[in-house]
């Protein structure tokens, strides 16, 4: 399911499934973009920082283009103990592989990998990052 912000809007909480993974897509050409992001994070259990946020930075094949500090983006991903996924979804091949990436988080959000929970996973790509 997409939203373009948060909160989601309550007169259909009833139909809802269970929410395993949110993936906030920040576009690096578009201040509003994190800026929306940012206003949308306040709406957002503190639970789900656990290994179930993550943020997906889209156009960074176009750094020139930049609107967004990537300091800013870093900091997002620092703060909110969230991993960052940075993809260009122009060029097929990376939109393909960042689909495979998002579903296999979500697979394991969903509790759907054996031996493998949210948290664990999400402390293991925040420390990958770090090398």
């Amino acid at each position: 399911h997409l939203a373009t912000s948060l909160p989601l809007p309550s007169e259909r909480d009833h139909l809802r499934p269970r929410i395993d993974l949110i993936a906030f897509m920040i576009d690096i050409k578009s201040k509003y973009s994190l800026k929306n992001v940012e206003a949308s994070l306040a709406h957002v259990d503190a639970s789900f920082f656990l290994g179930k946020v993550c943020f997906l930075v889209t156009g960074v094949g176009r750094v020139n283009c930049c609107s967004v500090e990537m300091n800013a983006i870093w900091k997002l991903g620092e703060v909110y103990c969230s991993p960052l996924l940075f993809c260009e979804l122009e060029l097929e091949g990376i939109r393909v592989a960042t689909a495979q990436r998002l579903l296999r988080m979500l697979q394991i959000c969903a509790g759907h990998v054996p031996g493998v929970s949210a948290l664990s996973f999400g402390s293991l790509m925040r420390n990958s990052a770090d090398y």
